[in-house]
């Protein structure tokens, strides 16, 4: 019985030694360049056993700063300076435990440095919103992977289901995008998804892996490649408020710690953003929203902790840097620990000082959106940093109006709101996108309507995004598999390829052209890009306003009636400069602009006319 008493405690002994060997899995990020401003640097360490481990590197232009080990003895973190005489290079770093040494190579790249790239985005720019997985199937062999099995399947029937648009289906259709007169992509993110609900891209499982069914990293960047040789900039859609619970962290997080709360007791989602600028609101109501799950099936990450800070922010840097990328959109900004928001925004902005960053803040209250726009006077904290956020409230203002419940009016009082904002051009303005329904189901599809409202978002300030299929007037519903339907002509088989002129019914051509032209209109005049705007109240349905930048001035005129009208210019004489003649710019025609003249609207029509000098 004793023998055998000892033979199992050997046993036993022998099985944890197996289950804790000192070994290293993976670093992250997983390379790093030389030559980048910030030459401080914090690698999270992957293995088992590292608790307790000294850290050294073949280069005495790699300094080890400080070991940091985690509560899970499965990680490792150690704060690295990268001197100015670093060479590219693979580096060697040795981790060393009880006389045990394990190596593992890292790699120092070459940064890749010419003009114009990380060239941001702004009031130039007109950007196609994509969600990836509706847009292209430029790879069907990638469509059903072994380990990668969504619960919804992979199906274009099941509007939650995977149904296969891709990276290189993107590629394929840069020439379409550019064609149109864009200047910018967005696609929602491409990182691992491998979880439920996996195709649109916001519940990563993993930071710095493309997702196979999107593609590969390689082909990723090759995407941002063939746009830059298009003239077309490319947006990162990040994510630092939320994971998957399918991430791997959620068996063996680093901290406790590194989320806020845990499966099954959490605070749950709420969506009072108000209080995070409420001077009157309960602590409880602020944290609810920055610490809550956004969903019960996304862990919320504590961007408190300071490893998972480091790790978000050098997450961030390494796809700018690695893929080239233009500019960024983070999602769920409102939600995330706002004093590291500030934080984050403030060092990619000084790492990449010609980028722009765009933080999504779902609300159509303006001073609140005008709260976290970085330089806001009425902040009585520290500064966001925050460079652009998105324009709902113009965006629920374009809404109202398709549904019938607002007027013009009501986008005249939008504009008469500017004030609040430290800068008005650089929101983010748009109609729809891939959270809300399209313009064409709130219109009930009414062209007509349709077309005002985008030509008020294409004439006016701010950076407008356009969304994938709204060209071509997709209607969809306010749900969201629906709303994000596959482009027509976008997979193998599809029986009309809305891509093309002969495969558009006509409708889908009058919408197109409509795009094409009011694009190419506001890309061709830098008065409606940049111009100063001068507005006038809406009387009987009539709104108008005009773009003036020292070089032209553009007239912009909409009606809102069912009825034609007329509409004397007498009143809007001062502005022209002394001329009395101007061109439509939409069609061409000669407009006569004196005294006693009269410019004619179609019922619900529009007019952008040239003041001609």
């Amino acid at each position: 019985m004793k023998k055998l008493l000892i033979l199992f405690t050997a046993l036993i002994f022998c099985v944890n030694l197996t289950a804790q060997k000192h070994s290293v899995s993976k670093i992250e990020p997983p390379n790093w360049w030389a030559g980048m401003k910030g030459k401080n640097l914090q690698l999270m360490v992957y293995g088992s056993d590292l608790i307790n481990s000294t850290v050294s590197v073949n280069s005495d232009e790699i300094l080890i700063k400080k070991i940091h080990n985690a509560e899970s003895p499965n990680y490792l973190f150690v704060d690295i300076e990268l001197k100015s005489g670093l060479k590219p290079g693979r580096y060697t770093f040795t981790f060393t435990k009880n006389g045990e040494n394990v190596k593992f190579d890292y790699e120092i790249a070459k940064r890749e440095v010419f003009e114009g790239r990380l060239a941001g985005f702004s009031n130039k720019d007109v950007i196609y919103l994509i969600t990836p997985d509706r847009f292209v199937n430029g790879d069907p062999s990638n469509d059903s992977l072994p380990g990668y099995v969504d619960p919804e399947g992979h199906s274009r029937s099941v509007s939650r289901a995977r149904h296969g648009g891709d990276i290189q289906g993107m590629i394929s259709k840069l020439d379409y995008i550019k064609e149109l007169g864009f200047t910018a992509i967005w696609p929602s993110p491409v990182v691992e998804n491998k979880t439920w609900l996996s195709y649109h891209g916001y519940s990563a499982t993993d930071f710095y892996k493309v997702d196979p069914r999107f593609g590969s990293n390689e082909l990723y960047k090759k995407l941002v490649d063939e746009a830059h040789e298009r003239g077309l900039k490319v947006i990162l859609d990040h994510v630092a408020n939320h994971i998957s619970e399918d991430h791997p962290w959620m068996k063996d997080l680093p901290f406790e710690n590194w989320i806020n709360g845990k499966k099954g007791n959490h605070l749950p989602a709420t969506h009072h953003k108000m209080a995070l600028l409420d001077i009157n609101g309960d602590p409880s109501v602020y944290d609810a929203v920055t610490r809550g799950w956004f969903t019960d099936w996304m862990p919320d990450l504590n961007q408190q902790n300071p490893y998972l800070a480091n790790y978000i922010i050098y997450n961030t840097i390494w796809w700018v840097e690695y893929a080239g990328l233009d500019g960024i959109r983070e999602d769920t900004y409102p939600y995330a620990d706002q004093e590291f928001m500030a934080r984050w925004a403030k060092e990619i902005m000084e790492e990449f000082p010609t980028t722009n960053i765009v933080g999504e803040v779902w609300t159509g209250v303006a001073p609140f959106l005008a709260w976290h726009q970085k330089g806001n006077k009425l902040r009585k904290i520290y500064d966001s940093n925050l460079p652009a956020v998105t324009d709902f409230a113009l965006r629920d203002l374009y809404t109202m109006y398709l549904q019938g419940s607002r007027t013009l009016y009501n986008i005249y009082s939008g504009f008469a709101e500017d004030y609040i904002y430290p800068d008005p051009d650089n929101l983010v303005t748009f109609v729809d996108n891939h959270d809300v329904g399209r313009a064409m189901y709130y219109a009930k599809e009414d062209v007509d309507k349709v077309k005002q409202v985008f030509t008020i978002l294409l004439t006016t300030r701010g950076i407008p995004q356009i969304y994938y299929g709204s060209e071509i007037g997709m209607v969809g519903n306010e749900d969201h598999g629906i709303l994000r339907q596959p482009f027509p002509g976008g997979w193998p088989g599809d029986p009309k390829d809305a891509f093309t002129e002969s495969g558009r019914d006509a409708r889908q051509n009058e919408m197109y052209h409509f795009f094409k032209k009011m694009i190419n209109i506001r890309r061709s005049h830098e008065a409606l890009q940049s111009g100063k705007m001068y507005q006038f109240p809406p009387q009987e349905g009539i709104y108008t306003y005009f773009r003036e930048n020292g070089k032209e001035t553009v007239m912009v005129i909409l009606n809102e009636k069912d009825q034609p009208a007329e509409v004397a210019v007498n009143r809007y004489m001062h502005r022209f400069g002394g001329s009395e003649k101007g061109t439509d710019l939409f069609n061409g025609s000669a407009v006569t602009l004196g005294k006693n003249d009269k410019i004619s609207l179609s019922a619900k029509g529009f007019r952008v006319i040239k003041i001609e000098r």
